[in-house]
């Protein structure tokens, strides 16, 4: 029911996800902090598999970087538009492959297939099932080459927290808030679909296998989370944003700022098979 929930969601939201990641400062936080992280770790060419990637806003951004990229996502309407935007921005030669399919299950891809995975923004946390979360991290890794990095982001618990105190106080000691806080699950309903949101230390042990190693993880929005209107009024001032951006790159590493993020992401590569071997 929770598949139904979210792929009828993003049918009917499919412009207004185009937009989330470039509409105003703040949610640009999160776009360009990823690709801070995906310039700092990518390889210098190769193939990359966008997982769960939407309408393709970071499809172009990969294919404008040079690589060749496959772009999977479970709903049509994000598939419809990421081709026409493709074909707008002139990258048909960059995008191999725009298919629908489920990031828990990447049997269309042999193993060993991508020199980079991504699966950036929510989409892991949109998945409710323990038992299927798993089994999507382990695709994710299965279909990276040994060595490609892997780079996986979802929504923070405290982040979410805070928005109820902030916004829906009437919702403090409800049945879902308690759901949510003991557990993380969301079941939808309330002006969103189902999500799964993860504490740090809970989204790090998904990626603990053995043929991962874990480089490192951000808060997206790190200190800013929550504070849309400062953060796009400091906008305004050049000089003070620039520095801003600069010190929210510098901290948004430690783990305290990893956990009270609103989006968290995690660097993984993928052990040479040797290595997997002797550990």
């Amino acid at each position: 029911m929770s598949d139904l929930l979210v792929k009828q969601y993003y049918t009917e939201n499919v412009r207004s996800e185009w937009r989330w990641l470039v509409k105003d400062a703040y949610h640009r936080l999160e776009f360009t902090t990823t690709l801070h992280f995906l310039d700092q770790y990518l390889p210098p060419h190769g193939r990359v598999l966008d997982a769960g990637g939407g309408p393709g806003r970071y499809t172009l951004e990969l294919a404008k970087r040079g690589y060749d990229v496959t772009l999977l996502d479970a709903t049509g309407a994000n598939l419809d538009f990421a081709r026409r935007m493709v074909r707008r921005h002139g990258f048909r030669n960059r995008v191999e492959q725009i298919v629908e399919g489920s990031i828990v299950d990447l049997s269309q891809f042999p193993g060993g297939s991508f020199d980079a995975v991504v699966r950036s923004g929510g989409h892991i946390s949109h998945i409710l099932e323990s038992d299927d979360r798993r089994r999507t991290i382990s695709e994710l890794v299965r279909v990276a080459k040994p060595g490609a990095p892997i780079f996986a982001s979802v929504m923070g618990r405290l982040a979410v927290l805070v928005v109820i105190l902030e916004g829906s106080k009437q919702e403090i000691g409800t049945q879902h808030f308690n759901l949510l806080r003991d557990t993380g699950d969301y079941l939808g309903g309330r002006g969103f679909t189902a999500c799964h949101f993860f504490l740090p230390q809970e989204f790090r042990q998904e990626f603990n296998q053995p043929d991962v190693e874990i480089l490192e993880m951000a808060g997206l929005e790190g200190t800013s989370t929550q504070h849309v209107r400062e953060l796009n009024q400091l906008a305004k001032d050049p000089e003070r944003i620039k520095y801003w951006l600069e010190t929210h790159l510098k901290i948004c590493t430690d783990p305290s700022v990893v956990g009270m993020s609103e989006h968290m992401l995690i660097v993984c590569r993928k052990i040479q098979e040797n290595r997997a071997i002797k550990t």
